[in-house]
């Protein structure tokens, strides 16, 4: 028997059911999938003004824009019927390198420990290789899990919080506290979705064993 083809929508949450409504396109140039791109280019400007002129205030700036941002594009999608494929892996992309630019950012800024950025990078690794497994299986990447975005959400808070800390003195106390309170909560639920995402994939291929068998 041939194998399928590796699809995204293939890929159902747990109980077999795909909760989307909306249907997805294959248009690239939306208002949605341009404020995507938009908060790509973020990222590069965030690196150079917090490793280098220090700019940190500026740095605070376009990492707040970036990560609250983070619902901005798939709302208009919606609002304006312009889900498409290419958003729907823009949007996690975004996220992603958001979160490791910053983890890259402030471990070699020393504003979190090595131990954070590694515990965060793992869970990363981890869903590489899930993910690897399901493309040799012919899937494309489960559906983003409300968890998950949950968990983006709230580190895409954290780390704003903890610049805010780091650069100026006088919030230092306040804005630490919750930073560091949103950032260990964060990674918690970060790990969790990781381990929900394993499990979409260990069903979706038994499944396929099953279908092939």
């Amino acid at each position: 028997m041939s194998r399928r083809p590796a699809r995204a929508d293939d890929a159902q949450p747990p109980g077999g059911t795909d909760t989307r409504s909306e249907v997805v396109g294959t248009r690239i140039l939306t208002i949605p999938n341009l404020i995507s791109f938009a908060r790509l280019l973020g990222v590069p400007l965030f690196l150079y003004l917090l490793l280098g002129p220090h700019a940190d205030v500026a740095a605070l700036v376009v990492l707040a824009i970036g990560g609250t941002s983070d619902w901005v594009d798939g709302y208009v999608a919606r609002r304006l019927h312009q889900v498409s494929r290419l958003g729907e892996l823009l949007d996690p992309a975004a996220d992603r390198l958001y979160i490791l630019a910053t983890l890259v950012g402030f471990t070699a800024r020393e504003i979190v420990p090595w131990e954070f950025t590694a515990a965060l990078l793992a869970r990363e690794l981890m869903l590489f290789v899930s993910l690897l497994v399901l493309r040799r299986h012919g899937y494309g990447p489960p559906p983003v899990h409300y968890l998950g975005k949950t968990a983006t959400f709230i580190l895409l808070a954290a780390f704003p919080t903890l610049l805010l800390a780091d650069a100026v003195p006088g919030a230092a106390t306040a804005a630490g506290a919750i930073g560091w309170g949103l950032a260990w909560w964060g990674l918690v639920l970060y790990w969790a979705a990781g381990v929900f995402y394993l499990i979409q994939a260990a069903r979706l291929i038994g499944a396929h064993g099953r279908e092939t068998g």
